[in-house]
């Protein structure tokens, strides 16, 4: 059976096209191109292939900015999977069973999550101010900075998971919980064979997320601990790196190619960590279905 072409779903879908293209689509390529090519001082434009990748990787000005800032990335997004989707998971689980106030208690978790990320890092510098702060510590340290700022992202961002689960949870047939509620099923028991099977797939999508969005952080890092990722650079990510590295903030003169270089690996890393998270979390949903 074949389909009719029908022009004007192309007309409506032409204006959404064009803007993606040319404030996504463009700058990417730009950027990708920027890191094939490198310029000497006052000399023209030349290409240099995968060069500037290895010196990212290998040169002593960048390499170790750069592995810091990966390595920063890699425990910031594991403690928002150790904690964030938890405990996401367990306030929508505990928001469904329609207490008293159940709305009230969802619009105050959500609405940090709205809130400028500006406002967010600026509120609590105050509230962890080193002299008049709840705490004194905790931006100030290597060992606790980055665990810190990590969890204020979870304290803000929880609302997110917290309402994609509660969607999922939706979903789920009331017939389900009748039947377990017949058999005399515990809470804990309904939670680990009707629900937790049930959110799997957006466990999946809210993993995905939290991955992208966190290789891509940078708004957090930059209002709490500046553009150096302090302290001694504990909270730098590759976001913020991409930035120094942009705008000159390591060099005399910001270094547009290798700050493109930045952003093509930021871009690898991501789509393989998605494809390679993909992939295993869709065999893992076939081991339990089978």
């Amino acid at each position: 059976m074949h389909t009719r072409f029908r022009p004007h779903i192309a007309v409506f879908l032409l204006p959404a096209v064009l803007i993606y293209s040319l404030f996504m689509i463009y700058p990417l390529i730009t950027s990708l191109w920027l890191s094939l090519n490198n310029q000497t001082q006052n000399g023209p434009v030349h290409f240099v292939g995968l060069a500037n990748y290895v010196r990212l990787f290998q040169a002593p000005e960048f390499a170790g900015a750069f592995w810091n800032a990966l390595w920063n990335n890699v425990k910031f997004f594991l403690i928002h999977m150790a904690v964030q989707n938890p405990v996401g998971v367990l306030l929508a689980v505990l928001l469904s069973r329609q207490l008293v106030g159940t709305a009230f208690y969802r619009t105050v978790i959500f609405t940090p999550a709205v809130l400028s990320v500006v406002i967010i890092g600026f509120a609590w510098r105050l509230i962890l101010n080193p002299q008049w702060g709840f705490h004194t510590t905790l931006l100030g340290l290597p060992g606790t900075a980055l665990i810190t700022v990590a969890l204020i992202s979870v304290w803000q961002n929880v609302g997110i998971p917290m309402m994609l689960f509660t969607a999922a949870l939706m979903r789920i047939p009331e017939e389900f919980y009748e039947a377990a509620r017949v058999d005399g099923a515990t809470p804990w028991r309904v939670f680990r064979s009707i629900q937790l099977p049930l959110l799997l797939p957006t466990l999946g999508i809210v993993g995905i997320l939290t991955f992208v969005g966190n290789f891509n952080a940078f708004d957090l890092i930059y209002a709490t601990q500046g553009a150096l990722g302090g302290p001694n650079f504990s909270t730098d990510l590759l976001g913020t790196l991409f930035y120094r590295t942009y705008q000159g903030f390591q060099l005399q003169l910001g270094d547009p190619y290798m700050g493109s270089t930045i952003a093509g690996a930021m871009l690898l890393i991501i789509l393989a960590g998605v494809l390679i998270y993909l992939i295993a979390w869709q065999r893992r949903i076939q081991d339990l279905q089978f």
